[in-house]
Order: structure tokens, then C-alpha cells, then sequence
């Protein structure tokens, strides 16, 4: 399967998919971000992997800049979207566009604690578990339905940091297990209920 993988950031994620699945379970065919000085597009650029930038301000808006994203992906034959760290909300049309056909990684067990500074918020909540979801993304915050999830026990943990090192850890091993499910043709839709996926392994 070809993958796009979008990113913001350092790309710790990116790094782990292109170690895990690039050029075995999957092709990553491209890599953009939203920030042309991201360090992760130079972690695809070593390993000979097409990149681009799209900031918001080079355009008319969020959904003008979505359009242009998605005939990048488009034009380099991406059957699949990940959003390994990417920052920016997404347009509806976006995701109509390739619906059922993108997913994330959150450092939290959704729907507990969904959007940013998700680790934060388990923190003041006082909450002892932990964990990482990989879910297919929908037009809302993080409500998309679960593909995978992993809880960790963190008692006596308060330092956000601390605590985001550990999930990213976890998250480097699931967000490749999720694509590999998907280039397998494994994850689809409970007909009886669509917001439950079955997983055929």
C-alpha cells in the first residue's frame, strides 16, 4: 500500500513507520507538513522520500490549503493518509475526500481527553492509566472510530513529559501496527454499528 504521512514536527512517529513498514509492509510515497522547517521532513528527505510544506498563510484559508494537500497526495498515488504528530485541524472536505481512508495516533485512551495537550488533562484529572489510541479520523476532535489501543499504569507519575515520553514509546509501535492492518485489508466498518471496527487478523 502507498502511505502519505503528515507531519508538524520532530517526527518520531514518521521515523518509526519508516523503519518498521517503509519498503516492506508499505511504500511511503510522500511526507508534508504544515511546517516547512519541521525537523521530520528531513527524516523523510534521508531516506529519499518526496516531501512538501503547505502553510496555511501561503493560501486562502484552511480549506484552500487542505485542496492543495490533497492533490499533492493526489498526484503521488497516496492510498492512505497518517497523521503522525500533524498539528493542523483538518477540512471536512478533506476528510470526505478520503474518508476511511486517514488515521492518527493520540496519547490518550479516547474518548477520554481528546485535542491537544491531551496528556496535560489526564494529568489534572488525576487519572493513573494511561494510554495511546490509533484511530480513523471523522469531521470531529479525535471521535473517529478506534482501530487500536494500549493502556499503561503510571501511578505516582505527575511530570507531562515524563509521561509523553513513555506513550511515545507505544505510540511507535501501534501507529505501524494500525497501517499495517490497513495496507492488509484487515480493519472495516461493523455494518451493525459504524462507529466499531472490525479487525480481521
Amino acid at each position: 500500500m502507498k502511505i502519505a504521512v503528515l507531519v508538524s514536527g520532530r517526527g518520531s512517529n514518521l521515523q518509526a513507520l519508516i523503519k518498521n513498514l517503509h519498503g516492506f509492509d508499505v511504500e511511503i510515497v510522500g511526507v508534508v507538513s504544515d511546517n516547512e522547517d519541521a525537523p521530520a521532513l528531513k527524516h523523510a528527505r534521508t531516506a529519499d522520500i518526496p516531501t512538501a510544506s503547505f502553510a496555511e498563510a501561503s493560501y486562502d484559508g484552511r480549506e484552500a490549503r487542505d485542496l492543495a494537500i490533497a492533490d499533492w497526495l493526489d498526484e503521488n498515488q497516496a492510498e492512505l493518509v497518517v497523521l503522525a504528530g500533524y498539528m493542523a485541524l483538518l477540512s471536512d472536505s478533506f476528510v470526505a475526500r478520503f474518508r476511511d481512508r486517514i488515521i492518527n495516533v493520540h496519547p490518550s485512551l479516547l474518548p477520554a481527553f481528546p485535542g491537544t495537550r491531551a496528556v496535560e488533562m489526564a494529568v489534572a484529572a488525576g487519572v493513573k492509566v494511561f494510554g495511546v489510541t490509533v484511530h480513523l479520523v471523522d469531521e470531529g476532535i479525535d471521535t473517529g472510530p478506534i482501530l487500536l489501543q494500549r493502556a499503561v499504569e503510571l501511578d505516582g507519575y505527575s511530570d507531562p513529559t515524563e509521561i509523553h515520553q513513555i506513550l511515545q514509546k507505544i505510540e511507535h509501535e501501534l501507529l505501524p501496527e494500525g497501517v499495517r492492518l490497513m495496507a492488509d485489508g484487515a480493519v472495516s466498518r461493523d455494518p451493525a454499528n459504524p462507529q466499531r471496527l472490525i479487525i480481521e487478523r
